[in-house]
């Protein structure tokens, strides 16, 4: 199974940074950075679906999905064409994607940025915050009840906020069970990688209205995002769609029509 492929490797990964940089030291590092995110209050704003624009360029089943990847370039494309937040990708061994591009965006864009990762470690959470995340993924389905409730609890603490992501009902109860504010229904099944919007309208019923609700991954279309918009989403996560298309800016406007 990929996923399980992507685990082993993650902590293999985990192991090679922490001998670049002891815990201890990151620790003291992330704990002189002052951050009091604007992720949620940005991806919430009422009245349209907002978008968090994904950086990706590679994924595990398809390989490279765009050659000329220019992390800054891109960035400064999402946040001119109305993003209101940017997903980086920070996944080497699957997804081509690199820690750093954080740093790199950091001084570039003024939106908040989303780490997307594998996090199954308290030493990302304080990497996350040191490289210059306002927000980290969470993936219920690969955290037992204790780790979820612990990194939601120490990312809030640093004053980042977490995107709870859910695959299915029992992902949902685990996920409220933590108190998190912002749940995202992926739509991917992280063992096929086959994708379905069948799964935002099933398992949106079971959260409730007070959340902030994000739909990722298979979105392509005005009329998906109207869908979703109906649903009760507040945003969508969308990547390779715009990762795909020759011109970007133009693909923006297609899908989000701002």
């Amino acid at each position: 199974m990929i996923l399980s492929k992507i685990i082993n490797e993650k902590r293999k990964t985990i192991e090679k940074s922490r001998i670049k940089m002891p815990e201890q030291k990151l620790k003291e590092l992330a704990g002189k950075i002052y951050l009091k995110s604007s992720f949620k209050r940005n991806i919430a704003r009422p009245h349209h679906i907002n978008l968090i624009a994904e950086l990706k360029k590679a994924t595990p089943q398809r390989g490279i999905i765009r050659g000329d990847f220019n992390p800054i370039k891109i960035a400064l494309t999402y946040q001119a064409g109305g993003a209101s937040a940017l997903s980086i990708i920070t996944d080497e061994r699957f997804f081509e994607g690199r820690i750093n591009t954080l740093k790199e965006l950091r001084g570039k864009v003024t939106i908040p940025l989303l780490r997307k990762d594998f996090i199954i470690d308290e030493y990302q959470i304080y990497e996350s915050l040191y490289y210059g995340a306002d927000a980290i993924l969470l993936i219920a389905q690969i955290l037992t009840d204790e780790e979820l409730a612990h990194f939601y609890k120490l990312s809030k603490e640093l004053g980042m906020d977490v995107l709870m992501e859910v695959h299915n009902e029992e992902d949902v109860e685990k996920v409220l069970r933590t108190g998190a504010s912002i749940i995202g229904i992926n739509n991917r099944d992280l063992n096929t990688f086959r994708v379905d919007l069948a799964t935002t309208q099933r398992l949106v019923r079971l959260i409730p209205e007070s959340k902030v609700k994000v739909s990722e991954s298979g979105i392509k279309t005005y009329e998906d995002v109207m869908f979703l918009k109906s649903l009760g989403i507040n945003a969508v996560l969308i990547g390779e769609a715009f990762m795909l298309a020759d011109d970007i800016a133009a693909k923006m406007r297609e899908i989000m029509r701002y």
